[in-house]
């Protein structure tokens, strides 16, 4: 089995999506060896938990404790042992988000590092504008409590967040953006009319962009194709299985069964069909600016 080849490794973008290669790559080569998780863990002086956590590619990497890995599992050759340590490297650079970290908590900064190197990310929201989607201005109304004119400073270093995320949809390799939202967003007059306004011509501008697709889901049918927001992420490595994202007021889940991705995707599915063609969505758009 091939390990690690340069050409995938400059394709995953971000070291979150990098430590989840090289720890899917180890996990591969540790069963391939034949070695229990228990056995490899000692060899590098940690846990079985550790490793577990290594192999999920929830932690950072230690080059000595790869290295250990690397010889254990019987990858000998200094080519190959060269591209997974350079990986390791690679994995523990920080990404932009990390000036933002003192605001975000772990597992928000993780899915930054999922979104910025996801192919496809489809998303339904029933509440808000989706963030990859929202004004400045509709994002500090969100933040701020619709209190924009009390934000301070942290406040406005979220929104700023928010809007460097944005990025991501621009330029050559921006991922596929596919999202579903429930009609009643278009009439929350998050931040007052003039922001929501603001909002929808926004949105009627993005939705020009070849990469993105929106659809919304009329009053009549809405509430049947899922109970709350999620995303799904799809990347482009081999590696790399579909992880689902669901939030809620105490953290956040990652879903990565397979199972669990189904339900989802049937979710997704279902939402397409009850929700209108992205060319009727836009004249829904139309119609909601019109009725502010």
């Amino acid at each position: 089995m091939g390990m690690i080849d340069d050409r995938r490794s400059e394709a995953a973008t971000g070291p979150t999506v990098r430590r989840l290669i090289l720890g899917t790559q180890l996990r591969r080569l540790r069963e391939r060896a034949e070695i229990t998780r228990a056995s490899a863990a000692y060899s590098i002086r940690g846990s079985e938990s550790k490793l577990s956590r290594m192999e999920s590619g929830r932690v950072g990497f230690k080059e000595r404790d790869v290295a250990d890995l690397l010889t254990l599992y019987g990858v000998t050759d200094d080519e190959e042992r060269r591209k997974v340590l350079t990986l390791v490297e690679q994995s523990n650079v920080q990404g932009w988000w990390h000036a933002y970290s003192d605001l975000m908590p772990k597992w928000f900064e993780d899915y930054v590092g999922l979104e910025e190197s996801a192919s496809q990310i489809k998303a339904y929201e029933n509440q808000f504008v989706p963030g990859l989607l929202q004004t400045e201005d509709y994002a500090l109304a969100i933040a701020s409590r619709g209190r924009p004119e009390n934000a301070d400073r942290d406040t406005e270093r979220k929104v700023h967040l928010r809007m460097q995320r944005q990025k991501v949809l621009l330029g050559q390799s921006a991922p596929k953006l596919w999202v579903v939202i429930d009609e009643s967003v278009l009439y929350r007059r998050i931040g007052g009319a003039r922001v929501l306004r603001a909002q929808l011509d926004h949105l009627l501008e993005m939705t020009t962009l070849p990469n993105i697709s929106l659809q919304v889901v009329p009053y009549q049918t809405s509430g049947y194709g899922a109970e709350g927001p999620f995303t799904l992420l799809r990347f482009g490595e081999q590696e790399l299985s579909d992880i689902v994202y669901v939030e809620h007021l105490a953290g956040a889940l990652y879903l990565e069964k397979p199972e669990e991705i189904e339900i989802y995707s049937r979710a997704l599915d279902r939402l397409a069909v009850e929700a209108e063609t992205p060319a009727r969505t836009r004249q829904t758009l139309l119609k909601a600016r019109e009725d502010i």
